[in-house]
Formats: C-alpha cells, sequence, structure tokens
C-alpha cells in the first residue's frame, strides 16, 4: 500500500466513523501534530503509531491492509468485537454457544 492510500486510508475510515483529526488523537492516544504531519508533509506513520490508530478504530494491522468487505463493520459490529477480543476462551466459546442457539430457535 502506497503512503498516499495509507494515509488517505486512514482519513477515510476516521470520516465514516464522523470523528475529527483530534477525536481520532484522542482516542488512538496520540498527538493531533502526527496526524497532520501524515497529510501535511506526507510522513509515514511508525508502526506503533499504525497500531494505535488500528486500536482506535477497533480494527487489527490485518484488517486495515485487508481489502475484504468482511473488514466494512459498522460501529455496533465493531464494539461487539471489540468486546470479545477481551474475554477468556472459556467467555467466547459460551458466546458462540448462544449465538447457535439464536440462530437454531425458530422465530
Amino acid at each position: 500500500m502506497e503512503l498516499y492510500n495509507l494515509v488517505a486510508k486512514i482519513d477515510d475510515m476516521r470520516k465514516e466513523r464522523g470523528w475529527t483529526t483530534y477525536r481520532l488523537a484522542e482516542e488512538a492516544g496520540i498527538t493531533q501534530s502526527t496526524i497532520f504531519n501524515m497529510h501535511a508533509r506526507g510522513t509515514l506513520p511508525s508502526l506503533t503509531t499504525l497500531y494505535s490508530i488500528c486500536n482506535a478504530f477497533g480494527i487489527t494491522l490485518a484488517e486495515f491492509f485487508s481489502d475484504s468487505d468482511l473488514f466494512d463493520l459498522n460501529d455496533s459490529e465493531r464494539e461487539l468485537i471489540c468486546k470479545l477480543r477481551k474475554m477468556s476462551y472459556k467467555d467466547k466459546k459460551a458466546v458462540i454457544a448462544l449465538v447457535d442457539a439464536l440462530f437454531d430457535t425458530p422465530r
């Protein structure tokens, strides 16, 4: 992915969420000047910065670089995945069993 595409993708994802650059900086725990430099100076974000931005968006680096529509999630789906990632293995299995049961239940 080219630098321009990388910065444009970050900007597109920020706009999709209705976030300002200030909000992105706050959510990612980085300075607003870091985001400004990516745009104005064409600075490539460090891996740490990109990782922080991806965390703010609720996605992994792999998801960021993927072109798959699988990762085109709305805010509630992202929130659910973020919470699921924080669960223990046992709790994840319980959630999967619950979801499976919901789909098996006639409506």
